[in-house]
C-alpha cells in the first residue's frame, strides 16, 4: 500500500479509516496531494474525483443524506474550500454529517503574499459544529482534534472542518504507515428525556392537538405510532412531501387546505397544543398561521436543536419522536373531540375541487406537476429542487412508496442536481430529480461527473425563468422584473446533455409529455433528461386561480 510521506497526512487518513469513514470526494489540487495519494491508494475508502468544489460538496451531501453517516470532502488550499460553503451551511441546518478536510499552507505562509493562500482556519465558524485547526507536525493534540471532529459529526449530525497545513515536498511516498494514533474514547452516550406527569396532563387535556412534521428520513416513525395519530380524534397531523410520513387521515397538502380559510376557519384550526418534529417546513402559510394564531403550548422533539419558528416554543424534548409518542400513548387518557372530523371533511371537499380544477386548466406548471405526481413509478427516490418545484409538489397527491428529499436546510437552488446524483450513487432505488430551469442551469457542472448511474433521470420543468417570482406578492410586468427577478432566458438543456452523455427528451404539450415520460421511465441504459417547456406567462395565473377554485 502507498502512503504519503508526511506524517500529518498519514494521521488524518488513518484516523478516518479507524473511525469508519468510507466515502471520500476529492477535488484535484496540489496542496492536498498527500491526502489524495493516501486516500486513493487505500482500499478502505471509496474515492470520487469531482473538479468543481461546490458540486463535490453537494455530491458528498447527497451520499451522507442517504447513508446518514459522515462523508468527507478533500480540497486544496485557497478559495477551493470557500466553494464548499453552500453545502456546509445546508448540512448544518439539515443536520447532515459532512467532514471538510482542507489542505492549507503552513502558518508562516499566511498573509505574506504567497499564492493560493487565504485565512482558512475557522472559515465556517458560523455554520459548523467543530473546527479542527491542526499544526504542521503529527502530534497527539492533532490526533485528538481530528477524532473529536469526526465524532461530533457522527453524534450531533452536522458538518465539521479539519484544516491541515502541509509544507513541501508534497508528493513523496512510502510503503508503510509511520503513525499509530491513539484512539480516544469520547463519551457519546445520550440520556433520552422522558415525559413527566405535567407533560402528560397537558397532552391529555388538549382537545385540539396539531402535529406538524417537517423534513424527515423515511421510516423514522413506526406504523403503530402512525395508527395512533390516525385514530386519535383530538389529533390533526400536517405533513409535507419531505416528511416521508403519510396516512389517509393526515393532511399532506397544507396550503391547499388552509389558503382559502376565513377568520372562523383559522380559529377552528388554532390548536391548544402544537407538537413539531423533523426538519425545516416548506409552507409559508402554516408558519404565518401559527405565528398569528398561537397555541397555548408548543413542544418540539429533537435531540439537538429547537428553533422557535412560530414564536411560541414552550418546551424542547431531547428524545426521538418514536420514544416520545410511545410514552404518551402508553399513558394517555382519551378525550372527546371533533377536531379531526372537521379536517377530514374539509380534505374530501378540497380534493373534489382540485380534481375538477385540474381537468379544465391549460398546459402549465400546475398541469405538469399534477401529471408527474400521479405518474411517477412507485418505490423510487425522488429528489426535488427548491423554489417552485417543491412548492408545486406540496399541492399534489403522491404515493407513500416514493421517498422524497430536498435541500430545505437553507432552501437554496444551488446544488440540487449534485445532491441528487450523490444520493443516487449509494441508494439502491432508482433516482428521479425534478428541477426547475434556473436551479438546473445554476448547477449544470453537476453533470460533469463520472459516477452518474445509468438509471438516473432528470425531469426539467423549463418555464423560461424564475417563475416563483410571478407567484410572490409584488410582481409587476416591467423590464426590471423580467431582467433582475425572473431572469427570463431562452436556454435549453440539449447541448449540455450531448456534452455529458445524457439522453435528451422534450415535451411542450400534454400529448408529448405522456409519450416522452414513458420513454424516460423505460430507459435504464443511460442517464436521461426530459425537458418540459411550459408557457412562462400563464403559470402564475393558473396557480392563483387554483386557490380561488378551492372555496
Amino acid at each position: 500500500m502507498i502512503y504519503p510521506k508526511i506524517p500529518l497526512a498519514q494521521s488524518v487518513i488513518e484516523i478516518c479509516r479507524l473511525q469508519g469513514i468510507k466515502h471520500i470526494i476529492i477535488s484535484p489540487g496540489s496542496r492536498n496531494a498527500p491526502l489524495t495519494i493516501g486516500f486513493s491508494n487505500n482500499p478502505n475508502f471509496k474515492c470520487y474525483s469531482i473538479v468543481d468544489e461546490r458540486c463535490a460538496a453537494f455530491f458528498a451531501l447527497g451520499i451522507a443524506q442517504q447513508l446518514r453517516e459522515p462523508t468527507a470532502v478533500v480540497c486544496t488550499s485557497g478559495s477551493a474550500l470557500l466553494n464548499y460553503y453552500p453545502a456546509v451551511s445546508e448540512a448544518f441546518y439539515s443536520q447532515i454529517p459532512l467532514i471538510v478536510i482542507s489542505a492549507d499552507r503552513p502558518h508562516d505562509k499566511i498573509d505574506i503574499g504567497d499564492g493560493q493562500t487565504i485565512r482558512q482556519e475557522n472559515v465556517y465558524v458560523n455554520h459548523i459544529l467543530f473546527n479542527a485547526n491542526l499544526s504542521e507536525n503529527a502530534s497527539k493534540e492533532n490526533d485528538f482534534l481530528i477524532q473529536k471532529a469526526i465524532t461530533l459529526s457522527k453524534t450531533e449530525k452536522g458538518p465539521v472542518h479539519i484544516n491541515v497545513p502541509f509544507e513541501e515536498p508534497l508528493y513523496e511516498t512510502e510503503d508503510f504507515c509511520s503513525v499509530n494514533p491513539k484512539i480516544e474514547n469520547f463519551d457519546t452516550t445520550f440520556q433520552f428525556e422522558t415525559i413527566n406527569e405535567e407533560t402528560l396532563s397537558v397532552w391529555n387535556q388538549a382537545k385540539k392537538k396539531l402535529i406538524l412534521v417537517g423534513e424527515l428520513f423515511p421510516k423514522t416513525i413506526s406504523n403503530e405510532i402512525i395508527d395512533s395519530f390516525a385514530n386519535d380524534d383530538s389529533v390533526v397531523v400536517f405533513t409535507e412531501k419531505t416528511s416521508n410520513f403519510s396516512h389517509e387521515n393526515f393532511v399532506s397538502n397544507i396550503d391547499t387546505i388552509i389558503t382559502p380559510f376565513n377568520e372562523d376557519d383559522f380559529k377552528n384550526l388554532q390548536p391548544d397544543l402544537l407538537v413539531t418534529f423533523g426538519g425545516m417546513v416548506v409552507s409559508k402559510r402554516i408558519k404565518a398561521f401559527l405565528r398569528k394564531y398561537k397555541p397555548q403550548n408548543h413542544w418540539h422533539i429533537d435531540l439537538w436543536r429547537a428553533y422557535d419558528t412560530y414564536g411560541c416554543l414552550t418546551k424542547q424534548f431531547k428524545t426521538t419522536p418514536e420514544l416520545f409518542f410511545n410514552q404518551v400513548y402508553n399513558s394517555q387518557t382519551s378525550i372527546s373531540s371533533d377536531y379531526k372530523t372537521w379536517i377530514k371533511e374539509l380534505m374530501q371537499y378540497r380534493t373534489t375541487k382540485q380534481n375538477e380544477f385540474t381537468k379544465e386548466i391549460p398546459f402549465s406548471d400546475f398541469k405538469v406537476f399534477d401529471f408527474l405526481s400521479k405518474s411517477l413509478p412507485k418505490k423510487i427516490q425522488l429528489q426535488i429542487s427548491n423554489s417552485s418545484a417543491i412548492r408545486y409538489l406540496q399541492l399534489m397527491p403522491l404515493s407513500s412508496e416514493i421517498e422524497v428529499f430536498c435541500n430545505r436546510g437553507t432552501s437554496g437552488i444551488d446544488g440540487s442536481t449534485s445532491t441528487a446524483i450523490g444520493a443516487s450513487v449509494v441508494n439502491n432505488k432508482p433516482t428521479v430529480l425534478i428541477t426547475g430551469d434556473i436551479s438546473f442551469f445554476y448547477d449544470s457542472n453537476a453533470l460533469w461527473n463520472n459516477y452518474v448511474p445509468k438509471n438516473f433521470k432528470i425531469i426539467l420543468v423549463n418555464n423560461g425563468g424564475g417563475g416563483i417570482f410571478r407567484i410572490l406578492p409584488g410582481h409587476k410586468e416591467t423590464e426590471t422584473f423580467n431582467t433582475y427577478f425572473e431572469t427570463s432566458h431562452q436556454l435549453n438543456a440539449n447541448h449540455l446533455c450531448k456534452m455529458y452523455g445524457f439522453d435528451y427528451l422534450t415535451a411542450a404539450n400534454e400529448i408529448e409529455l405522456v409519450e416522452s415520460f414513458e420513454k424516460l421511465i423505460s430507459n435504464n441504459e443511460s442517464p436521461s433528461l426530459l425537458e418540459i417547456f411550459t408557457p412562462e406567462k400563464i403559470n402564475d395565473k393558473v396557480l392563483k386561480e387554483y386557490f380561488n377554485k378551492l372555496l
